[in-house]
């Protein structure tokens, strides 16, 4: 498979259909692909099932997202920050559906799709109502719930650097869901900061093959706080 370079964020966005399954990588502002969501919301796609950490802070990246009204749904672990006012009025008005995921489990379940596994049992969440009208089981001694793969139509990921084959390289803390959402989606849009010559990236330093990697676009670093968010 060979990584597509897109000249612009739009172009690398195209194709994304009404109803599918959204994989946006970010833990708050921290790695979120701010230029191709908002690549997105210009795009027109709409009836999405967007699965991320968080439900979006401020009115920027994610946030913009569900306040074009293009969201359905949200599958995430923290839906409710000091800053998440856009979700909070949306979810109170009925207008988007909310799956609570719990974080290590969210993380597993697109590690699941990735490795193609089925299904697994855990631990987590059992005797909340997490777990209500899931199927348990008793597993020395304790009891689990199983829990299915979430698989992606599309990932949204941000990296620091790749080169010309679609290999990744992040940076720091903003590495957080990208790797797991790249095995996780039938198409993988991945911007970046920089793109080198293939060759260009020490192979010890790759986090994510550019073998999952579908197409790649080169976006400006954007620098977030919280407060500059809102």
């Amino acid at each position: 498979m060979t990584t597509t370079i897109a000249a612009t964020t739009d172009e690398a966005v195209a194709g994304v259909e009404d109803g599918s399954t959204v994989l946006v990588g970010g833990f708050g502002l921290a790695g979120m692909p701010f230029d191709l969501i908002d690549a997105l919301i210009r795009q027109g796609a709409g009836d999405l099932t967007i699965v991320s950490n968080n439900a979006g802070n401020g009115d920027v990246g994610l946030a913009a997202l569900l306040k074009a009204g293009r969201v359905r749904k949200v599958i995430c672990s923290f839906p409710r920050q000091s800053d998440s006012y856009v979700f909070d009025d949306l979810y109170r008005a009925g207008r988007v559906e909310l799956e609570v995921v719990p974080q290590g489990t969210l993380a597993e379940r697109m590690r699941a799709a990735g490795a193609g596994v089925g299904a697994f049992y855990s631990p987590v969440g059992v005797g909340t109502p997490l777990a209500e009208g899931k199927e348990t089981r008793e597993i020395d001694g304790r009891v689990h719930v199983l829990e299915f793969p979430i698989q992606g139509d599309v990932a949204l990921i941000s990296a620091h650097r790749a080169d010309t084959r679609g290999n990744l390289v992040y940076r720091k803390t903003a590495r957080n869901f990208g790797p797991v959402m790249a095995t996780a989606a039938t198409a993988v849009i991945a911007q970046v900061t920089e793109i080198v010559q293939a060759g260009g990236i020490d192979p010890e330093t790759v986090v994510t093959p550019g073998i999952f990697v579908d197409r790649l676009v080169r976006a400006e670093a954007r620098r977030l706080t919280v407060e500059g968010a809102r």
